[in-house]
């Protein structure tokens, strides 16, 4: 199975990485779609995952007061645990502008993705649109 992470660049990929958040996030996480779909949307940098041809994956970066925030990974169901959160996370990485002053917010079943590739834990747990959340910031050792 190839993994092929791409940035997003035209409406029928803003199509589909939506549909992927759809599926995801507002049907099977039950995110209210207000919160799912904000103002950041024109202003942050998108990828989506593809797997043979079909959409399968996404994430988008975006510069923040506090640095860049990496948000909205999502993989459908019928293709997690094969690899495709690892790319997309390895893609997104490899696109930053820099690697200093960068954090997400994660569900507690993604953190241990996201240790993998150097991101630590920072405070306590928080509740971000009914999901139980931890703050990691990227550190390089």
């Amino acid at each position: 199975m190839e993994i092929v992470v791409q940035k997003v660049e035209s409406g029928k990929q803003f199509d589909a990485i939506f549909a992927i958040r759809q599926t995801v996030f507002v049907e099977e996480q039950e995110v209210d779609p207000v919160l799912e779909y904000d103002e950041f949307e024109e202003t942050s940098v998108h990828f989506v995952a593809v797997v043979d041809g079909h959409p399968v994956g996404t994430a988008r970066w975006r510069r923040t007061p506090n640095g860049i925030k990496l948000e909205r990974f999502a993989v459908l169901p019928s293709h997690r645990n094969k690899g495709v959160g690892s790319v997309i996370v390895e893609a997104v990485l490899n696109d930053l502008p820099n690697k200093t002053n960068v954090y997400l917010h994660a569900q507690l079943t993604a953190c241990s993705l996201y240790s993998r590739f150097g991101f630590k834990e920072e405070g306590p747990q928080f509740e971000e649109a009914g999901i139980m959340h931890y703050k990691m910031v990227l550190r390089y050792v």
